[in-house]
């Protein structure tokens, strides 16, 4: 298996070169060369395997056997899961009114992206320990990648981890799940700008060819494919919960309601589909709504200022996962989407082709979700069934109960759920509501924290590149 770059300026690479590149050379993202198609036979019987199979299975299809033999794969991705709190690490909440919640956030930090960087770690440890190698890795988050990367690397001897989060911007508990964090090779820094704004300094660094060489930076965020590639297991597994009959023929149509941010989830449930997976994708938005635009209208433009919601970790505007899916959709055509998307780098603003446009409305449904939808979601939810949603997902059950006021016939329905209620207790008690708050996180309020600003008006980028060679330094010695 071999990787591309969206904008096919770079040359090809395997597992190892997509895992550690992030963005390609030439500014794309990484996709594989091939998508593997899945037969019916395999489907039905994939359709038994708990999770963690689900994501052995996967990345078998995906990481040549010669990069990471398949009982090695095992080990990895049962380590990856052995710190999840569920025993069946994701779990499926069925309620009234055909409601199915998949709980992805049963990890560490209490957030999806437990899933996808736990294994991304055990990767990254596994290379970085054959080659006798050393990384640092530069993440950007918007909420929950951050303190998911950082408790997937933490305290690890080959790699550093510096994070940009941006201050005020997240909720009170994903900031202290990444600032209470004191390990020698964990470096958080408060930004003050959004969470757009943050990843130019990040963008700025890698774009140095040289410099990113010299210092073995890497991204977690993302853009980066292996965590796309464990993403695809949700809808996977999803699908499996949520058919009626796996001997009904042709098999059964899933409709899959994602809560959208960067996309990736949305990339992952594309690739799933393009395999064969028989899934209908929602992508639901907040109030920065540029992916439900690009649906709707072909709209893939920016619109002015980026909106603070309730559901801040998808307060993006510039979701960069949509290059894999304009890429996917338009039948890997990377001079289609060079044009494309150099054009959005410089302009901020784009109209996708017409033909574009068509693949992607008949493949994708979206919706965009106001504060207010979110705040009567989580109500409605508590009032009838006692469950507390965060209000990300409470982004996806609002399509939901949408279309049940619609009282047209539907699809079987599973909503993601990216992360627990207890992470956003302000956005609970604005819908008036009591917070369910564990142990661990309350012990998060008595920690000492360390983090170093970056201020509006100081030079990001400058100070980015001197933290990096710090780092570098101190390996090095006097």
């Amino acid at each position: 298996m071999r990787y591309v770059s969206t904008r096919g300026g770079s040359p090809s690479v395997d597992f190892e070169g997509a895992l550690f590149s992030g963005y390609a050379p030439d500014g794309g993202l990484f996709m594989p060369e091939e998508i593997p198609k899945l037969d019916r036979e395999t489907l039905k019987q994939w359709s038994t395997l708990s999770y963690p199979d689900l994501v052995i299975e996967l990345c078998s299809l995906f990481i040549d056997p010669e990069l990471i033999p398949k009982k090695d794969l095992k080990v990895l991705v049962d380590r990856a899961f052995s710190r999840f709190r569920h025993r069946d690490v994701v779990h499926l909440s069925r309620m009234k009114n055909g409601l199915n919640v998949l709980e992805l956030w049963h990890g560490v930090t209490y957030a999806f992206k437990d899933l996808s960087l736990s294994c991304t770690g055990q990767f990254l440890q596994y290379f970085l320990e054959k080659r006798q190698k050393h990384v640092t890795i530069v993440v950007g988050t918007s909420g929950d990648t951050g303190s998911s990367a950082i408790e997937s690397v933490r305290g690890a001897k080959n790699m550093d981890i510096i994070v940009l989060l941006p201050l005020g911007r997240c909720s009170k508990i994903q900031e202290l799940q990444m600032t209470t964090v004191i390990e020698e090779n964990v470096h958080v820094f408060g930004v003050d700008g959004n969470s757009d704004e943050l990843d130019e300094p990040i963008k700025d660094v890698f774009a140095d060819v040289a410099f990113a060489k010299k210092h073995n930076l890497m991204s977690l965020n993302s853009i980066n494919w292996s965590r796309v590639l464990v993403q695809m297991a949700h809808h996977f597994f999803a699908y499996f919960q949520c058919v009626p009959s796996m001997d009904i023929c042709p098999l059964p149509t899933v409709e899959v309601v994602v809560p959208t941010g960067a996309a990736g989830n949305l990339a992952a449930g594309c690739i799933a589909r393009e395999m064969g997976l028989p899934i209908r994708l929602v992508a639901v938005v907040n109030q920065n709504d540029i992916i439900h635009r690009t649906v709707q209208k072909g709209d893939f433009s920016l619109s002015g200022i980026t909106r603070l919601t309730l559901a801040s970790a998808m307060d993006i505007q510039v979701p960069y996962n949509m290059e894999r899916i304009f890429w996917l959709l338009s039948g890997s055509h990377s001079g289609l989407l060079r044009a494309l998307m150099e054009q959005f780098d410089r302009t901020k603003n784009l109209c996708l082709p017409r033909k574009l446009h068509v693949k992607v409305s008949e493949t994708i449904s979206s919706l965009s979700a106001s504060d207010e939808d979110v705040i009567q979601t989580m109500q409605r939810c508590w009032e009838e069934n006692h469950y507390l949603l965060c209000p990300h997902s409470a982004v996806a059950v609002s399509y939901h109960y949408q279309q049940l006021a619609s009282e047209q016939p539907s699809l079987p329905r599973c909503c993601l759920a990216p992360a627990s209620a207890a992470k956003f207790q302000d956005a609970v008690l604005q819908a008036q509501l009591v917070p369910e708050i564990p142990r661990d996180i309350q012990a998060l309020e008595h920690m000492k924290t360390r983090c170093t600003p970056l201020r509006r008006g100081d030079d990001w980028t400058q100070q980015l590149r001197n933290k990096i060679e710090d780092l570098s330094q101190q390996r090095r010695g006097p």
